[in-house]
């Protein structure tokens, strides 16, 4: 039962981190970092946004090797299930006009993906390919993990930024409200351990993100 509700929670917060990144992609004020690459990168080849974002997850736990991360379940899903979910988010929203009405799918877009960090951080599956990316860094170089994430979520932002990927004032708010939203989300829907009621506490992936709200690091699309 404990694992038909960490399947079912993992599978529903990566639908909707995909969902919310489509909000915040027709919002069109800014992204978070990892984003502003794939939309990019997207202005420049002829796939989807959510094809780009597959690949450059895939790429990615191509670097988990040297690293010695070892992905779980979620981290395997996170690539391809948030993929596929932004494309039919983006398929199923208009293009909207109107500061007023795209601040408001902005805001929106920042609390789902907040509320969908939680979910699927929660169900215990594993890392994000970027988050393990991040945290491996700083195993292997002894860095802070704030101190890597930044660098590495910087550097992203700036290659995507000179190929057109936008930043913007969702940008800033991304980057400002994720950490809260999913600090505040993740106690409330990590799924326990069956002999331990404290669930996250012992959990890597509640460990990992925890130190990165700690640490003041911007979160990624989850995507982590």
């Amino acid at each position: 039962m404990v694992l038909a509700r960490r399947l079912v929670q993992l599978y529903l917060g990566l639908a909707l981190y995909g969902f919310s990144m489509a909000m915040m992609l027709r919002a069109s004020l800014g992204l978070a970092p990892w984003d502003v690459l794939n939309q990019g990168i997207d202005r420049h080849v002829p796939l989807s946004y959510g094809t780009v974002s597959m690949i450059i997850g895939a790429a990615v736990l191509l670097l988990w090797i040297p690293l010695r991360q070892r992905p779980g379940l979620g981290t395997i899903s996170n690539v391809f299930v948030i993929g596929l979910t932004v494309d039919a988010g983006l398929a199923l929203l208009p293009t909207l006009h109107g500061l007023p009405v795209r601040a408001a799918m902005l805001a929106g877009g920042i609390l789902a993906n907040g509320l969908a960090g939680g979910l699927y951080i929660g169900a215990r599956f594993g890392p994000g390919p970027r988050d393990g990316l991040m945290t491996g860094f700083a195993r292997r170089t002894g860095g802070s993990l704030r101190l890597v994430r930044t660098v590495i979520e910087l550097s992203v932002l700036v290659v995507g930024w000179l190929m057109g990927g936008q930043v913007g004032v969702g940008t800033v708010a991304y980057a400002l409200a994720i950490g809260p939203l999913v600090q505040f989300f993740l106690p409330l829907l990590t799924v326990p351990h069956a002999n331990d009621s404290s669930g996250a506490q012992r959990d890597g992936a509640g460990r990992d993100h925890a130190g990165r709200v700690r640490g003041g690091a911007v979160h990624e699309t989850a995507r982590g």
